[in-house]
Order: C-alpha cells, then structure tokens, then sequence
C-alpha cells in the first residue's frame, strides 16, 4: 500500500516543483485555506504552545502569529519539493549567506579547522543545507531521523543530498563522525528536536522547562571542534538569508551545559525576533522535567 501510495503522488510532486514561484504559492495559498480554516491541523497545538511561549502577548497577536505560521509553513512545504528540479542558480537565489557568514566559513576552512553548526527548525532549514553544499569548501554532514515510510524517506535523500550534502542517521552520528574526522568537513545538527527526559539537559526555553538534546555540545568537546550557530532569516517570500556566528571556539574549556544552554538561547533570540517561522506544529513541550528525588 505504502508503494503504491508513493507512486501515485510521486508524479504530482515532480510537477509542483517544476512550477514557477508564482503559481507555485497560489497553491500554498489554497493548501493554507485547507489546513488552517477547514482541516484545523493541529492548530489547538499549535496555538497553545504560542500562548505558553508567548504570555505577554493578547490572544488578537496569537492568532495572527498562528495565520502567519500556516502560511509559512505551506510555503516551506513546497518549496522542500522544489528542490528536486530547482538549478543551483536559482537555488542561490533564493538563499543566500549574509555578509561575513560565508567568510567565516571560509577562514575556518583555511584553518583547515572542522565544524558542528547547530541550528533549529527556524526558516528554510532544507534550503540552507543546499546553499551550504554548493558554496562551502567543507564536506556537509547533517544528522537525521529516517522517515518510517521507506519510499518517501528515499525521495527526502535525493532531495537533501542533491547538491553534495550527505546524511547521517542519528544513531550513528558519533561513529560517522569518528570514521570522517580526517576530513575537512561541517557536521550540522538541529537542537531543537525533542529528546526524551533520559540525559536531557532541561533548561528554561521561551518560559516552559525544555529538554535539549546533549549530543550537540558532548561530542563538541570530544572532538574539540568549534561550534558555530546559524540563523536561516526569511527576508520576503521565497527568500531566506543565512547568519552565522562564532558560538564558542574552543568547547574543551567549557563547563557542563554552557554550550547547550548557548545554542538555546541563540534560537530562542530569533524566535522572540520573527516567531511566525518556527515549528510551532511540533509537540516541543510533551516531556516533564523529572522531578528530583
């Protein structure tokens, strides 16, 4: 059933991503009708985790984070397909690095000096790893969770790793990371995926008790490898510049919890900035902070 679902869709998928821009969001805008006003996708969701992150703000400016929220989202969600036919002129395009970010990586690179970039589910993340591939003098590593359905998680591969970038399966991340540390490369991990309580570091994170994931900032300080933060900023539709900043340069000399707790507050700083393009439909929140005995 999952291959015939697959190979029912897959040619509507080729054809949304050989549209041009302008069509291409006159149908999110009627996927945005479909999901927000009749469907409801998980909105009660959506638009409790905006009130809990959010207090200060009046329920007139939670509904309109939440409307803005949907309509980014139906439009991150097809330009994902665009992917897979877009050039790498247009891609460039449509993101780009900001002034200095690219330099960045290019002195470290000079340095002959490997990288893990952390960043979150904020702007065009699959973008970003595209316009990394086709600039960066590193190899792209990103860590990934497999999709169950075998025929879409294959079509996502070929998608992300169009441009150059590689995959590594969050279970292995450590070995792979091992196995290529000869190489010159970025190893980029999204932190705000959510763990279970085991191991967590548990901060506070938009005013409700997180877990963050701690692989980020343990295997930093194993192999003593710079950790960079990246902001993915939409500038106007379709269009997505990257930031990049030194977030500590040498991770040996921290103390426990000092990188996760800076990677945290970077993301939670763009999120108070423009919370319309984070994954407000992800369950963040669904973990309690285990009481200490």
């Amino acid at each position: 059933m999952a291959a015939l679902l697959f190979y029912l869709v897959i040619p509507f998928i080729y054809l949304l991503s050989l549209l041009p821009f302008p069509v291409l969001y006159v149908i999110s805008y009627g996927v945005y009708i479909l999901l927000y006003h009749i469907i409801g996708y998980r909105k009660e969701v959506v638009i409790d985790n905006l009130r809990r992150s959010f207090p200060e703000k009046s329920e007139a400016e939670i509904k309109k984070i939440g409307k803005d929220y949907y309509r980014y989202l139906c439009d991150l969600f097809l330009e994902t397909f665009k992917t897979l036919t877009i050039s790498r002129k247009s891609m460039l395009k449509h993101c780009s690095f900001a002034p200095g970010a690219l330099e960045l990586f290019n002195k470290l690179a000079d340095e002959k000096r490997s990288v893990i970039l952390v960043l979150g589910h904020y702007g065009n993340w699959e973008w970003a790893g595209n316009t990394f591939s086709l600039l960066c003098k590193q190899q792209l590593y990103v860590i990934y969770h497999p999709i169950g359905n075998k025929y879409f998680d294959q079509l996502m591969y070929k998608m992300r790793t169009r441009f150059g970038t590689k995959l590594i399966s969050m279970k292995n991340t450590f070995r792979e990371m091992i196995a290529n540390r000869n190489e010159l490369n970025i190893t980029a991990f999204i932190a705000d995926q959510t763990p279970s309580n085991q191991n967590a570091y548990w901060t506070n994170f938009l005013h409700q008790d997180t877990p963050v994931f701690r692989g980020t900032e343990i295997i930093a300080k194993k192999l003593d490898k710079p950790v960079v933060y990246i902001s993915i900023n939409k500038l106007s539709r379709g269009y997505y510049q990257m930031n990049a900043e030194m977030l500590c340069a040498d991770p040996s000399t921290t103390t426990e919890g000092q990188i996760s707790e800076m990677h945290t507050r970077r993301l939670e700083q763009d999120i108070i900035a423009r919370p319309d393009i984070w994954l407000w439909s992800h369950r963040r929140w669904k973990h309690k902070r285990p009481v200490e005995a």
